[in-house]
């Protein structure tokens, strides 16, 4: 009998997607567990289940705080499969809304909307129910601007509607909050406050001031992989030397660290980050109120459930992760500075070439993740032994998964120390 005799048998069926016992291999301690079963990549029936218990039941972030900087502003996103608008008030609240009319649910908002409509109004175009930044509801619809043509008022007028309340039809809310310059959404009703997710993540960034970066170059990429590889690509650095031999030179295997306390969460990182050879890494001036600790290292995060955050002294690197399919996810990548970073000479060219260096970083990862599919969609997988020294992460994040899948409501524990040294002392 080998070690993979006793795993489950694929396909696994979909009722015991939320049965403790179908995880019991990843569950076991990192260094005697298996991975996820292979079918929480590929079926369907996983992806459906998982984005109603994992992304419609938590905290998620969806995009960048600066993106909504003022009234009116506005970030349509996704999430769970539902379109959600995220904005801010004219008193300068921040607020999120499903982006349903309350009247025939059009949807309100396009994907690409920035801007509420005129005077911070939210106009639907298919009856022209209006709605202000709040939330509330305005006319419906003989309103000012509606666009009733002249002579037929009376027939559009709804004064006379029998048990009808404005204050009954606004905006559907949906709970909103930032941390840094990240925006995150919660789909659920009542939900715990972000900080209890975050965990430690504040205090740990404390010295950076993330609020106030800002960002300056974007892009997107279309993946042929569950968005659960994309997060456990990221967490290990077992494939540094054979997937990015341009990042090696910065970030040395040798000096990479576990760094994670409570929070959903996993981390990790570089110490002391080395300098790039063409300055593209270092070229920016790096923030002066970092202790030493912060001054000399790249803090490497995975904020659950589908966000990378790459923080250096003195810039940082965001994906965001949007699973679209068991095997699609749409990510956008963000790079940001914090506002000293720009009034060092060269800034721009600096920020080019940190855009091309985290682009070709992204594309060697996404080559070998969408191998990976390929490879885990083979009926004869069922799973892989955990590499215990590099890969506590993916353990821990794995978990992470596990509980929400079978109904457990946990934030994970952190290491005893802040910085845990994953290889011996050199001699």
């Amino acid at each position: 009998m080998t070690a993979y005799d006793d795993l489950p048998a694929r396909p696994v069926p979909a009722a015991l997607f939320t049965e403790e016992s179908t995880y019991r291999h990843t569950r076991l301690p990192v260094d005697r567990a298996s991975t996820l079963l292979p079918d929480a990549y590929t079926s369907p029936e996983f992806f459906a289940l998982e984005r109603e218990r994992v992304f419609a039941a938590g905290w998620v972030p969806v995009g960048i705080a600066a993106d909504v900087d003022r009234p009116g502003a506005c970030v349509v996103v996704d999430v769970a499969g539902r379109s959600v608008i995220v904005t801010r008030d004219r008193s300068g609240g921040l607020r999120a809304f499903h982006n349903v009319c309350r009247h025939r649910a059009a949807r309100l908002l396009d994907a690409d909307a920035r801007e509420l409509g005129r005077r911070g109004r939210i106009r639907c175009p298919y009856h022209s129910w209006t709605y202000d930044s709040d939330g509330s509801c305005l006319g419906t619809p003989l309103f000012e601007d509606s666009g009733v043509p002249d002579g037929q008022q009376p027939v559009f007028d709804t004064s006379g509607a029998t048990a009808f309340d404005r204050a009954d039809h606004g905006l559907l809310p949906v709970a909103v909050d930032t941390w840094g310059f990240l925006l995150f959404v919660h789909l659920g009703g009542d939900p715990a406050p972000l900080a209890e997710h975050l965990g430690d993540l504040p205090q740990r960034f404390a010295d950076h001031g993330l609020h106030r970066w800002t960002p300056q170059r974007r892009r997107t990429y279309d993946v042929a992989a569950n968005h659960k590889l994309i997060a456990e690509n990221f967490m290990e650095y077992y494939h540094l030397p054979w997937v990015h031999p341009e990042l090696s030179r910065v970030s040395k295997f040798s000096d990479h660290y576990r760094w994670q306390g409570p929070g959903m969460y996993t981390g990790m990182c570089t110490t002391p980050v080395s300098r790039s050879e063409d300055g593209g890494w270092d070229g920016l001036a790096a923030l002066d109120t970092l202790g030493p600790d912060d001054a000399a290292s790249g803090r490497f995060v995975w904020l659950f459930p589908s966000c990378a955050l790459v923080v250096l002294p003195n810039h940082a690197f965001v994906l965001l992760n949007r699973p679209v399919a068991a095997d699609r996810t749409v990510e956008t990548a963000v790079l940001l500075t914090h506002p000293a970073a720009l009034e060092s000479p060269g800034a721009q060219q600096d920020l080019d070439r940190l855009a091309e260096f985290w682009d070709l970083v992204n594309r060697q990862d996404l080559e070998v993740v969408e191998r990976v599919q390929e490879g885990i969609a083979n009926p004869a997988y069922r799973g892989g032994r955990m590499c215990y020294r590099f890969e506590e992460p993916l353990h821990r994040f794995q978990n992470m998964v596990v509980d929400r899948m079978v109904g457990v409501d946990r934030v994970p524990g952190g290491d005893a120390e802040t910085t845990t040294r994953m290889f011996p002392d050199p001699v």
